[in-house]
């Protein structure tokens, strides 16, 4: 008998580095079901796509709900969906601090939260995704790095709660490359990696965190930024 294909859920999964996971999920032999609010997104073949706001309890509910119906189980979850709004803070209105908060952070708890018994009973993983900005900032950003810091901390908290049925760890991305201008030599060439970040390099690490090479490894961030938030800068 044939045994079923794993099952991760991906948020934020419409484009950027979260299409990337569900791609490599998909080529690895997972039914990936795709969660964004963009109503144009496609989910990989042989998986499905799913409109959501994950920020919204009800809407997160409903989803989890139909991944208990459909696919009948959840080995991986990826919390990916997130988004920034810079701007300096006098202008930084509590709106738009709130909005950042609940997308990047709120949503992996409510997610995690719906999604546990499903989670525990595969004894899954679930993935988060932060970013070096969480130890590292530019001006006007502080919504951003505030909900980037928070998932790293959330992270590890769920670790302990949920361990040891279900594994969670955390990758933060430097600079990725997924849209606009390609970048130069000088941006390739300020990364002691000797290049700017592809997706794939965080689908492979997401991959290989949600499967068993990784099992003794949760509560854990990586960081994957081609060294530069261990590259001493001076100015000139």
């Amino acid at each position: 008998m044939d045994r079923p294909p794993r099952v991760a859920l991906v948020t934020g999964g419409a484009r950027g580095i979260g299409a990337g996971i569900a791609s490599r999920f998909a080529a690895d032999g997972w039914r990936v079901i795709v969660a964004d609010r963009d109503p144009a997104g496609t989910a990989p073949v042989g998986g499905r796509y799913a409109i959501c706001d994950v920020g919204e309890e009800s809407s997160v509910a409903a989803l989890v709900a139909s991944v208990a119906a459909i696919e009948q189980r959840l080995d991986a979850l990826i919390c990916n969906a997130g988004f920034m709004i810079r701007k300096p803070i006098a202008d930084l209105s509590l709106a738009d601090w709130l909005s950042v908060l609940t997308t990047n952070l709120t949503s992996t708890f409510l997610l995690v939260r719906a999604a546990e018994a499903l989670l525990r009973a595969t004894n899954g993983a679930v993935v988060t995704i932060a970013s070096s900005r969480a130890h590292m900032s530019e001006p006007d950003t502080e919504s951003y790095a505030a909900s980037k810091g928070g998932l790293v901390a959330l992270t590890h908290a769920l670790a302990i709660s949920l361990g040891p049925a279900v594994r969670v760890n955390c990758i933060s991305p430097g600079w990725i490359s997924t849209k606009g201008a390609e970048p130069s030599a000088a941006d390739h060439a300020f990364h002691p990696a000797g290049r700017v970040g592809q997706t794939g390099d965080i689908a492979g690490l997401a991959a290989f965190l949600a499967g068993p090479d990784s099992g003794f490894i949760t509560g854990a961030e990586f960081v994957v930024d081609g060294g530069v938030t261990r590259k001493m800068i001076y100015a000139e």
